[in-house]
Order: structure tokens, then sequence, then C-alpha cells
């Protein structure tokens, strides 16, 4: 069976950190909200993992799709990092990790075939929800690249071929991580994390190709690059990652915004549909904590572009030729 045959993922999807309450708590009701918007603007493809929110995300996403046919939409969440009591609570949250949830529980990192299949376990009991379709092991080059190709890889592997899950791959925002896994493992989709947005392309250089080689597919994730390509009007003060945005990167982005602006197409419209120009690129996720964002980020999605956008950037050396 090929790659392409044993997965298809829609061409848009949420990405349930911000129910997870990244930056910013929100109630019960209020996720629920969100997520409700999702499903009624047509999303029906849905990412989490046990870091959002120390399992908070999985708990909430679980609870909303358990009302949902299971047959009509596609879940996906991440192994390699186990959730255990934390002997060091002492009331405080986790903001350290930008999550506003208690820190009664801590991050432990876990690559083994064991650890890779409680993980798995663990996810389906906060979410409720028996079939997962998708399972990517989560950023493995900030615990140990090495072990997660020797050992870690293969345990995902294994789970897919004892059809515990549908597809493997992992999520990551390192190049060189994304394009080693795909040289080294059987990988179904590779989550990439801000390397292949309209704004930059770090992953055009070794992980597409990797993954074109492979027949690897490609979901596009962090495609607003930090809210830089959220509005129609860039700001200079916007948050890059975890620093200031570069002079040269500022420069871009002006440049790109006025060729959007001149073409009377949104700058997050094209900064969604710009990842899908790529034949290597299946889906695109996205974030959003308000339903507002998630009503409008599909409209985003389903909006015309012209081809002459997308020729004029590349004409002006803003994206790839």
């Amino acid at each position: 069976m090929s790659r392409s045959d044993r997965l298809t993922v829609p061409a848009l999807g949420y990405g349930a950190a911000n129910v997870g309450n990244l930056f910013r708590p929100l109630s019960d009701d209020e996720a629920w909200a969100v997520l409700d918007a999702a499903w009624e603007s047509g999303i029906r493809f849905y990412d989490t993992a046990p870091h959002y929110g120390l399992g908070l995300s999985e708990r909430r996403l679980g609870a909303f799709l358990q009302t949902k046919p299971r047959d009509e939409y596609v879940l996906s969440t991440k192994v390699g990092r186990l959730l255990r009591p934390n002997p060091d609570h002492a009331g405080g949250l986790d903001t350290a990790n930008d999550f506003h949830v208690p820190d009664d529980l801590r991050r432990v990192w876990d690559f083994s075939a064991v650890g890779i299949r409680t993980s798995l376990d663990e996810s389906r009991e906060r979410l409720g929800i028996e079939r997962l379709d998708l399972l990517y092991l989560h950023d493995p080059e900030r615990h140990d690249l090495d072990l997660a190709l020797a050992e870690a890889l293969p345990a995902l592997e294994q789970l897919r071929a004892a059809g515990e899950v549908t597809a493997v791959g992992i999520g990551s925002m390192v190049s060189d991580a994304l394009a080693a896994a795909v040289r080294s493992a059987d990988l179904d989709l590779v989550m990439v994390a801000g390397r292949y947005t309209l704004l930059e392309q770090p992953a055009a250089v070794d992980v597409l190709p990797a993954c074109r080689e492979r027949g690897t597919g490609i979901v596009a994730a962090s495609v607003f690059n930090s809210g830089l390509l959220a509005a129609d009007v860039p700001r200079r003060d916007g948050r890059y990652e975890y620093g200031q945005l570069p002079d040269e990167l500022w420069d871009r982005l002006v440049r790109i915004a006025q060729v959007c602006a001149a073409h009377d197409v949104p700058l997050p419209a094209a900064a969604i549909q710009y990842p899908l120009q790529s034949d290597a690129v299946r889906s695109v996720v996205v974030g959003g904590s308000r339903p507002e964002q998630l009503r409008q980020n599909a409209e985003h999605a389903a909006r015309e572009i012209p081809a002459a956008l997308w020729e004029e950037l590349a004409a002006e050396g803003l994206i790839p030729g």
C-alpha cells in the first residue's frame, strides 16, 4: 500500500493548542465554541498533543469530537512526551511553556517502544476516542534525534503495522530533523511547523526534496509565522519565534503584503494557501482561540486566489520560482 492510500487528510485542519490554553486561558465553554466554529466552518481535520496544556487540549477536543460521527473527521495526536505527576507542583501554572494550566503534571521524554505505546494509550484515554488516524513523534530533536531515529520511529512503524493507527510521522520546527526522519523511516506525513510559509521556506532546501523522493506528504503548520501573516497590515513589533523580527524579514514581509494588496488578496488568505501550491503539501493546519478566527480562516482557505499573485511574488524574488 502506498503512503497516499493509507490516509487522506483534508486540505485545512485545526491545530488545537489554543484549546489547551496556549497564551491565554479559555473556559470549557469558550473552547467548545472555538471547536464548534471549526466544525460548522467545514473543518474535518484536528491535531492535538499531550504537550498542549498538559493534556487539556486532548480532553477538550475529545469531548467535542465524541459528539460527532467518527467517520467524518481525521484526528492526529503526538507521542514522545509522557505526562507524569509533578513533585514540585506548588500551585503554579505551566506558563514557562506558554500554557495557562496548573503545572501539576510534568513532561517526561520517552522514545522507547514501551513509552510510545504508553503515550498512545494514554492519549486515547484522555480523548475518549479509541481510533486515532495519525500519530506524530513530537519535537524529537529537543530530546535526542539519534534515539528517535533508532527507536521511536521504528516503534511508530510497528504500531501502524499492527493496525493501531493508520499513519505515522513526526512534527518539528527543525528542517534537519524533519529531513533526517523522512530519509530514515517509512513515514506517511510530516508536520512542518513554521518552516514552509509565505514569508520563509527553509524546508524547501531539504525537507521537500526528501519528501518527494520518499513519497511522504507534508502537513504545513504555523503558516502565519507566529501571527506575522495573520493580519492584512503587518506590525513591526510582531512576535517572531523567540525574539524580535529581523530587519531583512520585515522588509520581505512588507513587500509581500504590498503585492497581496495590489491583487486584492488578504495576506492571511495567501499565507494559508501558499503551502498548498507545492505538490508535496497535503494540508495546512491553523490554530485560533476565538470562533471568528476559525470562520475567517475557513473563508481564507476557500478564497479564489489568482495565479498572477504567485507569479508576481516569484518574479519579485519573494517566494521560490
